[in-house]
């Protein structure tokens, strides 16, 4: 039966191909699985502590506001623009075409990241829910090489069965997303809940920086909020979803503010909760094993590997989000023509209603860079890093145009949504808003690409992974502008329509 949505896409010039069976829950679960707090909080929380002591955990409301600045101004962006591959279909619009085609192509090759990186996080669960999920050597921590190996070998196993999910059809995706959504809030707020009434000391161990912190305070936060900021991206996977949503302009912006506030909210209390239950803080045992050694050594070895089951279950579902994320990019860019192989990859199934060769691509290349931590085990924190300088940039280069049009006055929302109630706006608040999210997510940029030594290449002897960020963006940047001006030589571009980029 065709409805209202299958029509949106007209305006734009584009037809109604992916099927729309995503409601309000499944469009929040799509961000929120992205998010994924129990993931991320457990992947690199033992970082977090690393490098800055409990002090650490005070950058998570910094980096909470910033990425809330950010989300409202995507909000408004998702109610305009319902469309697959958000990032790029909006910074072509707010710019223009080629501009627009490098933040897509920044955004897809760090969401591929994003997708190995995540698939890496099983690593800080499995062995700890039970040995033989070791499967290569006994040194089961991630900065081992045993343990990095093992990472690499858990991660594949992951990427070839979400993969197959991502082929199969939406509906069932959906309903992995929700089901996995729903037990991850539930297992979020049992650990919580359980951290917190299990509690050593008070909250105040929050202002000191413990002795492994380098460069004092201010040096703890700015390495410490390496955590609070590989959790909060990918809220922007709502839009992502349009197409494949009902009422996407009234679902959207909504769901892209909750899922990142609930996130927001579930991981600063599991982090804070980390802190206060935890059996010493200068064992030693919080800057390796994070997360996984608090649950099982103070919540018991029964209640605690069931936590670390469900936290299992977050990962699985994280990584078949973003990789359904990543694979909307792949066919929004694809079937403008703005991708190699584009006539295959832009290719929907009519039947599932999915694209199948951009989820394959995707986990192809995600497998690929997990074979770095064959390598070394600083890999590790060269691609959860890297990923995440990646989107911070692109999403940049979604807030400054948009900053250019406010200011030139260029940039109004009007009309309405699905059931006749305004589009979300901003209103007044529009520029000073957009302001601080574009210099926030500068400054953050930078932070975390800054070629730290102590950080990203403790050991010594690994130049390439203290560089690893910088060279993994320039050679982004370089191989997809390669292609554009080979392509440019040999036939015409194919634009995004210009009554959309209007």
């Amino acid at each position: 039966m065709t409805t209202l949505d299958d029509h949106s896409l007209e305006e734009f010039g584009y037809r109604q191909e992916l099927h729309r069976s995503l409601g309000r829950y499944a469009s929040f679960a799509a961000g929120f699985s992205f998010i994924s707090v129990l993931t991320t909080v457990f992947q690199f929380f033992a970082f977090g502590y690393a490098f800055g002591g409990p002090v650490f955990f005070l950058a998570w409301p910094a980096v909470l506001v910033g990425q809330l600045l950010v989300a409202a101004c995507f909000a408004e962006l998702a109610g305009r623009y319902p469309i697959s591959g958000a990032i790029y279909q909006w910074s072509s619009r707010l710019s223009n075409p080629s501009f627009g085609w490098f933040a897509g192509w920044i955004m897809v090759i760090g969401q591929i990241v994003v997708v190995a990186a995540a698939a890496l996080a099983l690593q800080m669960v499995l062995p700890a829910l039970w040995s033989g999920f070791q499967l290569i050597g006994t040194d089961a921590s991630p900065v081992s090489a045993d343990g990095a190996a093992n990472a690499a070998v858990l991660g594949v196993v992951l990427l070839v069965l979400t993969t197959l999910v991502n082929v199969l059809d939406n509906r069932v995706m959906s309903v992995i997303n929700r089901v996995g959504v729903t037990a991850e809030i539930i297992g979020a707020v049992l650990i919580i809940v359980l951290l917190l009434t299990h509690s050593r000391r008070s909250p105040g161990i929050t202002f000191h920086t413990g002795t492994a912190a380098e460069g004092g305070l201010l040096g703890a936060l700015l390495v410490g909020s390496f955590t609070a900021a590989y959790v909060m991206i990918g809220f922007d996977s709502a839009g992502e979803m349009s197409e494949e949503t009902h009422q996407p302009r009234r679902t959207a912006p909504r769901t892209i503010l909750t899922a990142l506030s609930a996130a927001g909210l579930l991981g600063g209390l599991v982090v804070l909760g980390g802190l206060l239950a935890a059996p010493s803080l200068t064992d030693g045992h919080l800057g390796v094993d994070g997360l996984s050694y608090v649950l099982t050594s103070s919540l018991g070895d029964g209640v605690g590997r069931a936590l670390l089951a469900d936290v299992v279950v977050a990962i699985a579902v994280a990584t078949l989000a973003i990789q359904t994320a990543a694979s909307r990019m792949l066919f929004s860019m694809a079937r403008d023509g703005q991708l190699p192989f584009a006539d295959r990859l832009a290719r929907v199934n009519p039947r599932t209603g999915m694209p199948g060769a951009p989820a394959v691509v995707v986990g192809v290349l995600a497998g690929a860079l997990l074979l770095l931590n064959f390598a070394s085990p600083d890999a590790f924190l060269a691609i959860g890093t890297t990923c995440i300088v990646m989107l911070y940039l692109a999403y940049a280069m979604v807030t400054g145009p948009l900053l250019v049009r406010r200011l030139r006055g260029e940039f109004r929302v009007e009309g309405t949504d699905e059931t006749g109630a305004p589009l979300f706006s901003l209103g007044r608040w529009g520029v000073p808003v957009n302001v601080v999210a574009l210099l926030y997510g500068l400054v953050m940029t930078v932070n975390l690409a800054w070629p730290r030594a102590a950080v990203y290449d403790p050991a010594g002897g690994h130049w390439y992974f203290r560089w690893f960020t910088v060279l993994f963006l320039v050679g982004t940047l370089v191989v997809g502008g390669v292609w554009r001006l080979t392509r440019a030589e040999s036939r015409s571009a194919v634009a995004v329509p210009e009554e959309a980029v209007a």
